[in-house]
């Protein structure tokens, strides 16, 4: 007999994480998103900005959102899909932080099979990690 998948009601679209093309694991649909529309959300580890902040400074793969200017979710060790979104110099979906929530929304419409991502603009990185999108006008770092 078959596994039946359950999708968390906070997932509001089906999505399958996958190698992918820009950088180790990405989410890609398994259904069209329309445009405008909230995809899903991450959920992980509550910790201090300052705390965040000393984990990034040791890993090459960042997991973290700040979601206030004392708050941080480390997503490292989530279960939720979303969390492998990866950056693109022209995304096709945004991370909208809403009272503590880490959420995903459409910018455009959204075919299934295609990688969700996201600019996730200023990051820990500084500058030192060399961005992968492949998009017209990359900047090339994050």
């Amino acid at each position: 007999m078959g596994c039946l998948a359950i999708r968390p009601p906070y997932q509001k679209y089906d999505v399958a994480v996958r190698r992918s093309p820009i950088d180790g694991f990405g989410v890609f649909a398994l259904e069209p998103v329309p445009r405008w529309q909230k995809i899903g959300e991450v959920r992980g580890e509550s910790i201090t900005v300052a705390e965040a902040r000393r984990r990034a400074a040791t890993l090459a793969r960042i997991m973290i959102v700040e979601v206030s200017h004392k708050t941080a979710v480390d997503l490292a060790r989530s279960t939720d899909p979303m969390r492998f979104t990866n950056h693109s110099c022209q995304p096709n979906a945004r991370l909208s932080v809403d009272e503590g929530r880490i959420e995903f929304y459409a910018l455009r419409d959204i075919a299934v099979d295609e990688e969700l991502t996201v600019n996730y603009g200023d990051t820990h990185h500084e500058g030192r990690l060399a961005c992968r999108c492949g998009a017209p006008g990359c900047l090339g770092r994050l």
